[in-house]
């Protein structure tokens, strides 16, 4: 929790865009320090010239979150530059699609590396700073968010490499917040479900790094491109107030965030079908006419 964000530090990774960036609009007309993380370098410098004009300090750096040393480094910078930071946001995340036999271990490698692995690094060279600098000062406040997703939650079918992260990243934040609270009543954790919201993450191949091989996109992985673009592109709530929901998250130390809470119906149908031991329900229910759509394109 977070009662008074003025003159205090936020760390955003993924801030060249989508959330990261609305949170660091909003961090600063809060009078945060604000860190800049992306590893995407023009989308960075222009986010931080645009911070920079709101009138606060900033630190930005480029950043490939799934590199241990690279998130090493960042943390040593973020401490030098403003000291122990109050707010993290480990936010930074590519999606991906297709028949979950069909990915390749280069799909693998990139989706967990940026989408858990970047959220682990975040974790563990964040938090014990954190506890430190509360174990110092008894009016510290320090808050860590990460970014899962409703198919943290979810089962939704042609989008596996992306539902296995994600599912990573709630198991890890619920963790988080257990172990928190063992230790600490001054630091805590929230995750940030969000279900069809347009940010970038659609366009998620426009980061894929160099070194890790591309194969031709499958048909399968094609269809779930398109889809995804369609879903993200027409959703009705904003990055806008969703980086809101975060902040608001965050001063009232409540740990889920959701942008459709109406999903949950999906969820807590899928969560009955586990303790009842029955098959996993058709997560189409409620749009069979997209199921059908899939099921045709795929098989025809």
């Amino acid at each position: 929790m977070i009662r008074n964000f003025e003159n205090k530090t936020a760390v955003l990774t993924g801030g060249g865009s989508g959330f990261g960036l609305e949170c660091a609009r909003i961090a600063a007309r809060l009078k945060m320090n604000v860190v800049l993380v992306d590893v995407q370098q023009d989308a960075l410098d222009k986010a931080e010239a645009e911070i920079k004009a709101l009138g606060v300090k900033v630190f930005a750096k480029r950043v490939d979150v799934s590199n241990a040393e690279q998130m090493e480094a960042l943390a040593k910078d973020v401490v030098a530059h403003f000291g122990v930071p109050h707010f993290v946001f480990n936010n930074a995340g590519v999606g991906s699609g297709g028949l979950v036999w069909e990915n390749t271990v280069a799909d693998w490698q990139w989706v967990l590396g940026v989408n858990v692995w970047g959220v682990v690094h975040g974790v563990r060279l964040f938090t014990p700073m954190m506890l430190e600098a509360a174990k110092k000062d008894p009016h510290y406040e320090g808050h860590i968010v990460n970014t899962a997703s409703m198919a943290g939650l979810l089962t939704a079918p042609n989008m596996g490499v992306y539902n296995v992260s994600k599912h990573a990243v709630v198991a890890l934040t619920e963790t988080l917040y257990q172990d928190l609270k063992l230790v600490s009543d001054q630091v805590s954790a929230s995750v940030l479900c969000p279900y069809f919201v347009p940010t970038g993450i659609s366009q998620s191949h426009r980061n894929r790094p160099a070194d890790l091989p591309h194969q031709k996109a499958t048909k399968s992985q094609l269809i779930g491109q398109a889809m995804s673009s369609k879903a993200v592109s027409s959703g009705k709530v904003s990055a806008v107030q969703m980086a809101e929901m975060v902040f608001e998250a965050v001063a009232n130390d409540q740990f889920y965030i959701y942008s459709h809470p109406q999903a949950l119906g999906n969820v807590q149908t899928r969560m009955e079908a586990i303790v009842q031991q029955q098959n996993p329900p058709n997560p189409f229910a409620a749009r069979p006419d997209i199921g059908e759509k899939l099921k045709a394109e795929l098989r025809g």
